[in-house]
């Protein structure tokens, strides 16, 4: 299998790249390695803090809000954590953990903690409710560790006047097999890569006369086509979208008469997915590139051991 990103991604946290010499088989393997095998950081243990206290202004406040503790610890989870794969163990793998009772467990070598505190509006506001962010957790550590900004506005709930909130939240390295907030990716995808055929040049004018545009500002016409052929990945799927609007029931599919042909291009595939943030999209493929082989060596040696 080769990989090669398509040019102009990643685009934020969104990547799309093209696999050859390969099978949908293989692409389906990387496609689940992502989604149950890739570590990423997760939030797995909330301790809130409990009862009533005064102010410096004497003004009694208690640790309430609107949400169950379960419900806010399984918003807290689903928030990315930032994640550095070369700097953290898994739990079971801690050796400061060894020996000790799986309730105990917790060292910087695999943990982060958080530490969120904050009180509702004061009495004297116009605000009726504050709204509690994910970008109010603080970690105790390296700042690199800090929730990032592009996340910092996730809610997870609300005060009122006479409410605080206080909690500790432990975040370890886990997988997506075990929970969904272990997962690293969304929208894990992959189609058969395919090339536009320009197949009936005056035809083809009922969609080019439309003067339609993709997301990216790309213009819809021939000029997309070099010797009667599109395989630029971008432009081919841009229009594979267009061409639903001389498809069936648009009125136009007679006079279209599929003047542009779309054709699989054998061995090769377009895959693409979503980063939630925790990690970057590169290193998530490669990682799971990783994952896939360390796999297949361990079931090979067990093979030769069986049959040695």
């Amino acid at each position: 299998m080769k990989a090669e990103i398509v040019e102009g991604w990643p685009k934020d946290n969104k990547i799309r790249i093209i696999l050859s010499d390969t099978n949908a088989a293989q692409v389906n393997s990387l496609r689940r390695a992502i989604m149950a095998d890739v570590p990423k950081m997760a939030i797995t243990k909330v301790r809130f803090e409990q009862g009533v206290t005064q102010d410096n202004q004497g003004e009694v406040i208690e640790s309430v809000n609107v949400l169950p503790d379960e419900v806010l610890a399984h918003r807290l989870s689903m928030i990315p954590i930032p994640t550095f794969l070369e700097e953290f163990v898994f739990p079971e793998d801690d050796p400061n953990n060894e020996n000790l009772p799986e309730d105990q467990w917790g060292s910087p070598l695999s943990q982060i903690i958080y530490h969120l505190s904050i009180r509702g509006p004061n009495p004297d506001s116009e605000d009726v409710h504050k709204t509690v962010y994910a970008g109010d957790l603080n970690v105790l550590g390296e700042t690199k560790l800090q929730i990032k900004e592009e996340h910092a506005k996730i809610p997870l709930t609300i005060l009122s006047k006479g409410q605080y909130l206080e909690l500790y939240a432990y975040a370890t390295l886990g997988r997506g097999k075990d929970h969904a907030k272990w997962c690293p990716a969304a929208a894990v995808t992959f189609q058969p890569r395919q090339k536009a055929v320009l197949d009936k040049p005056k035809k083809a004018n009922t969609l080019f006369n439309l003067n339609l545009t993709s997301n990216s500002g790309r213009t819809i016409d021939s000029k997309l086509f070099k010797n009667k052929e599109c395989t630029d990945v971008n432009a081919v799927l841009d229009l594979e979208r267009a061409l639903h609007q001389v498809g069936p029931g648009t009125g136009r599919d007679a006079d279209f008469d599929n003047a542009i042909l779309l054709e699989d291009i054998d061995g090769e595939y377009i895959f693409s997915f979503e980063s939630d943030g925790a990690l970057s999209p590169e290193e998530i493929f490669n990682r799971a590139c990783t994952e896939l082989v360390s796999r297949f060596e361990k079931i090979t040696g067990e093979i030769d051991s069986a049959l040695a």
